[in-house]
């Protein structure tokens, strides 16, 4: 079975940007108020989600291994 992950957007952080939109289309979309939310928000792992979510210029995008809860963006320090 392939890995999931859990997605969330701090629309508190969330600027706009559509830097993710732009990375991954199919996986972030903006609102009528320019802030991103995830597609699903839960979705198989994939290097698009992961790629927005590191090009985020605010670290709004957060991933986490679903079921477990460990952090995949940003990394535990």
């Amino acid at each position: 079975m392939a890995e999931r992950w859990q997605v969330t957007v701090d629309r508190r952080v969330c600027i706009g940007s559509g830097l993710c939109a732009g990375t991954a289309p199919e996986r972030f979309r903006l609102d009528a108020a320019r802030q991103a939310h995830p597609v699903e928000p839960e979705t198989e792992a994939a290097d698009g989600v992961l790629a927005a979510a590191e090009g985020c210029p605010v670290e709004a995008i957060a991933i986490t291994a679903a079921g477990s809860g460990a952090a995949v963006f940003p990394p535990e320090e």
